[in-house]
């Protein structure tokens, strides 16, 4: 009886223990305790909106907010997100109650006094945040990702709360307005018009949006549905050259998805605005698509792969209808999901779009070199992270989540086939279509599609950072023959990781080449097909570009790589050939002279193109002063020639760009000079108002002696509006005067100068050119000292681009010294800028191994 009563004590304390409700501890931001709590406490949310939109972009925007929603349970406060001053609250109605308005570490609260079981109705007047804004001289456009709702209006942002919008917005008579719904109704009132808006899909925060201002609009109806586009450009050879193929390339886009989903377009329109400053390449908002208009803009001049590009970031936006947009995920940890599948789908989709490209060389260019990029240095991270506050969503994007993630995505189609993976995205997208999902979400349905064990397999892809280094042991016999070959792997970070994958591998031999297929499952793998055959003349592994990692390669064999037939066999030989360059096994110079002479052979653009890239950083970054006065002559000689012959436009468009890139010596900037300024005119090399601009920069970077007059030629001959105002931003920038660049630099301190952020990048890519570095390391303390500010006012690309475009451009010891020092005098300095900071200065540090022992 006495133990009974005991037992009962017990019973009764743990219970009551457990009903005993933690406080929610308030913090700023969007904690993920407060996004959990909210997911359980409201439901049925439904936001109706408006905007007084004035002429002149300095003035505040009047607008009104009305909240419906239901309560499931009035014991808490609630807590909408508002990351503005308490100044512009100006009026808060609860339930037809005005109450007092309490702001606090960016939340609006309201006491559960006021609330009621069930629906409830919030009404706010206040003005509108500018942070997210985006307010120019004649058009604004909101870009809100991820969590940048709550700076434009009081919400719950968060993706899981998902809601409808009605949206009333009143601007300029001469201004167009687009958002994620149709127009239902409008009302002139004075010099102003006021759009009615229908009712919007339901969608996530961060997919809220609109456009307004000065915009051309043009419509088309392709296979019966219909599309509108927005766009400031004046170029009427681009504009008639790019309207149709931008509008058959999202009809494209929408058909292939529809039918690779099994899935019909899930929103009532599909419209979409060509920007000049937009910050990203595009943004997924729902209905209303934004985009950076020079990427959709292309003339007679443009590339094959400038086009590919083009139709690539359209294919990529659209895809995200259903990856993102659709099915969302529960919280920004997941947030590499949409980016996976967007890029994975447009890759896809590239396919029957643009027939006569290879496709598997496309994906290795656009994506390997990019993933490796980050993953190869101390600052990388897993596919997935964990976030505990929205506040730092920013920080999770980069190239591991844009360009690994796609590759890892079609390790697992390859290892689950295609067919079988198919159908478990087809059976995602049914179950959790207007919901959200997760990655174990994902997992689940796709373990079921295939024998494999895939959470043991995503676990070391998706959750552990890093790549695999492999080497070979081979044996041959008395007479030549292979007795043994083993591939050995191990963690480039010296964690025991092992990354299953497939690939494969190619034995050339002086008549034939044979390809065999690898199975990567354990630290070892023997490759029991080759034994017997005969000692090839060299290996290429990772022949069909499916494998992640870093190869052996065959010093005595380089010179061959040139003439390696297959074009993904060829493009990977280059990839790892760099890569070897820069863990130390392959001398930089060696390497930078088989790319040369790589590309004075090369005829696949996309080839062409990656050995550009690889020649710029071999150059710029490892090269020594000695090896690069040597270099740059036979480069300058070398391509100048190569692209007087006969080639394709797209081979000489490429190649003129690295000459543009390289011609600083005095009788490399006076042909170029010669080209910019017309004297001289190459054969098939087709040249647009851009590309002139672009001399000119080039031109004053490499210090010509007629600088001060190529701007002002180059400045009245820019016929744009827009790209006028970004050529004067960079003016100061491009100035031989120290003083000018000193004012410019201090400028930036400025919050308000730093708003246009892809011209704030360019600018610090003049200022910071290797060679301004002597008189520009000194702004170096100052570029690392603003970007914890970067971080906090700039949107979610800026901080790793700032810090890549100023000290990522250095590869000096003084230079790297300056980053000890910073890092030494600023212990609480941010953990995660520090990881960009580690992404952006990789070649910086690795330049002082590689540099020693050259």
């Amino acid at each position: 009886m006495k133990i009974n009563i005991f037992l009962l004590c017990v019973v009764s304390l743990m219970l009551s223990c457990q009903s005993a409700k933690k406080p929610l501890l308030l913090e700023t931001g969007i904690s993920r305790e407060l996004a959990i709590f909210r997911k359980g406490q409201l439901s049925d949310v439904f936001y109706t909106l408006s905007f007084d939109l004035p002429n002149e972009k300095e003035s505040p925007i009047v607008s009104t907010l009305k909240v419906d929603l239901k309560i499931n349970n009035n014991k808490e406060s609630l807590y909408l997100d508002f990351n503005e001053n308490k100044e512009n609250l100006k009026k808060l109605v609860v339930n037809g109650k005005e109450i007092g308005i309490l702001h606090e570490k960016e939340h609006l609260i309201i006491s559960k006094e006021n609330l009621l079981l069930g629906q409830n109705k919030i009404e706010i007047n206040f003005i509108a945040g500018n942070v997210s804004l985006n307010r120019n001289d004649g058009f604004l456009y909101t870009l809100l990702v991820p969590d940048r709702a709550s700076t434009l209006f009081p919400c719950f942002d968060q993706p899981d709360i998902k809601a409808n919008y009605t949206l009333e917005i009143k601007a300029p008579k001469n201004w167009t307005v687009l958002t994620s719904s149709a127009v239902s109704k409008e009302t002139q009132e004075g010099d102003f018009i006021k759009y009615h808006f229908t009712q919007s899909d339901k969608m996530s925060t961060y997919l809220f949006s609109f456009v307004a201002g000065e915009f051309k609009s043009t419509s088309q109806k392709l296979a019966g549905f219909p599309m509108k586009m927005l766009y400031r450009e004046n170029d009427d050879e681009k504009v008639e050259a790019s309207t149709a193929t931008i509008f058959d390339l999202h009809r494209q886009a929408i058909s292939y998805l529809e039918q690779y989903t099994n899935f019909p377009f899930p929103f009532k329109k599909m419209d979409f605005a060509a920007i000049p400053v937009f910050q990203y390449g595009g943004m997924e908002h729902v209905g209303a698509i934004q985009y950076r208009e020079g990427t959709l803009f292309l003339d007679n001049s443009a590339t094959d792969s400038e086009k590919l590009t083009r139709g690539k970031l359209i294919a990529h936006e659209t895809s995200h209808m259903w990856f993102g947009d659709l099915v969302t995920m529960k919280w920004f940890d997941d947030v590499w999901m949409k980016e996976v599948f967007a890029n994975f789908m447009a890759d896809k989709i590239m396919n029957p779009a643009f027939p006569n490209t290879n496709h598997n060389l496309q994906f290795l260019t656009a994506h390997y070199p990019a993933a490796y990029g980050e993953d190869r240095t101390k600052g990388t991270h897993p596919i997935r992270q964990e976030l505990a506050n929205l506040k730092n969503a920013g920080s999770l994007y980069g190239g591991i989540i844009y360009h690994k993630a796609p590759i890892m995505m079609r390790q697992l189609e390859t290892t689950m086939g295609k067919e079988a993976f198919q159908k478990g995205i087809q059976k995602y997208i049914r179950k959790y279509a207007n919901d959200n999902a997760s990655w174990e979400n994902l997992i689940e349905i796709l373990d079921a599609e295939t024998p494999m064990n895939l959470k043991k397999w995503s676990n070391v892809w998706v959750n552990q950072s890093g790549r695999a280094l492999f080497e070979d042991k081979i044996t041959y016999d008395e007479n030549g023959k292979i007795q043994k070959f083993e591939i050995q792997q191990q963690a480039e970070d010296g964690s025991s990781n092992v990354w299953p994958q497939l690939f494969e591998v190619g034995f050339v031999y002086p008549d034939s080449t044979k390809v065999f297929n690898v199975a990567v499952v354990d630290r070892s793998t023997d490759l029991e097909e080759v034994i017997g055959l005969s000692k090839p003349l060299s290996v290429i592994y990772n022949y069909n570009g499916y494998g992640y990692g870093v190869f052996p390669i065959d010093r005595s064999s380089l010179d061959s790589i040139a003439l390696v037939k297959d074009d993904v066999a060829r493009a990977y030989s280059y990839i790892n050939l760099y890569e070897n360059t820069l863990i130390g096994s392959i001398a930089p110079q060696l390497a930078f002279d088989v790319c040369l002479k790589g590309i004075n052979i090369e005829k696949n653009e996309l080839i062409a193109k990656l050995l550009t890239e690889q020649l710029n950083s071999l150059f710029w970054n490892f090269l020594t002063e000695k090896q690069q006065l040597s270099s740059q002559s036979r480069l300058d000689s070398l391509v100048y020639n190569r692209i007087q012959g006969d080639l394709p436009s797209n081979i000489k468009k490429t190649l003129f760009g690295v000459f543009q890139n390289m011609a600083y010596s005095e009788t490399g900037s006076e042909k170029l000079y010669q080209v910019w300024n017309k004297e001289v005119v190459i054969p098939g090399l087709k040249l647009n108002e851009d590309d002139f601009t672009s001399m000119a920069m080039s031109l004053v970077l490499f210090n010509h002696h007629n600088s001060d007059q190529i701007l002002v030629k180059a400045r009245a001959s820019i016929s744009n509006p827009d790209k006028l105002k970004r050529f004067d931003f960079l003016l100061p920038s491009l100035s031989n005067d120290e003083g000018i660049r000193d004012g410019f630099m201090e400028s930036l301190k400025e919050e308000k100068n730093r708003e246009k952020e892809s011209w704030v990048q360019s600018a610090l890519a003049n200022i910071h050119h290797p060679l301004r570095q002597e008189s520009a390391k000194k702004y170096l303390k100052q570029c690392l000292e603003l970007t914890e500010e970067i971080q906090l006012t700039g949107d979610i690309f800026f901080p790793k681009a700032w810090l890549s475009n100023s000290i990522g451009r250095y590869s000096s010891a003084e230079a790297l010294d300056i980053v000890t020092k910073f890092l030494k005098e600023n212990p609480e300095f941010s953990p995660i800028l520090i990881r960009k900071l580690l992404q952006a200065i990789d070649d910086l540090s690795r330049a002082q191994l590689i540099k020693k022992d050259n």
